[in-house]
């Protein structure tokens, strides 16, 4: 019978007693080697990003020739020429520059009676009679 067994199990049997809960035999150089694989972990980490670095700078600098040859400016350019812009119109006044009113928007009392008598030209005849008599 112990021959069948081991005969089914073929080279399981070394591991049998890991699988019952046994204690695992540990390897005196596994604390070594795992030092040893972190290490090279962070070092690929460490040339991988020095690597995006190098490419980034130059796709930057490809980046700028093509702002210099066509005189496009970066959107950070654009945003501090704009605030500074804002601050040279303000320069003078204590608070903020007032935006424009759009056309419109400050006649409240004329879109009030535009829509009144747009209201009056759909009602029927007697509400109309009755509305224009108030």
């Amino acid at each position: 019978m112990n021959f069948v067994m081991k005969q089914a199990l073929g080279g399981a049997t070394k591991d049998m007693g890991k699988m019952l809960g046994g204690e695992e035999e540990k390897d005196p150089d596994a604390e070594k080697k795992e030092e040893e694989r972190q290490e090279a972990l962070r070092q690929q980490e460490e040339e991988r990003k020095a690597k995006y670095a190098k490419m980034e700078a130059e796709r930057e600098n490809i980046r700028q020739g093509i702002r210099d040859k066509y005189g496009i400016k970066k959107k950070e350019e654009k945003e501090a020429e704009a605030a500074a812009a804002m601050e040279q119109a303000s320069e003078g006044s204590l608070t903020r520059p007032k935006k424009a009113v759009p056309a419109g928007c400050g006649d409240e009392e004329e879109e009030e009676e535009s829509i009144v008598d747009t209201v009056m030209k759909f009602l029927p005849g007697p509400l109309m009679d009755m509305f224009n008599k108030k």
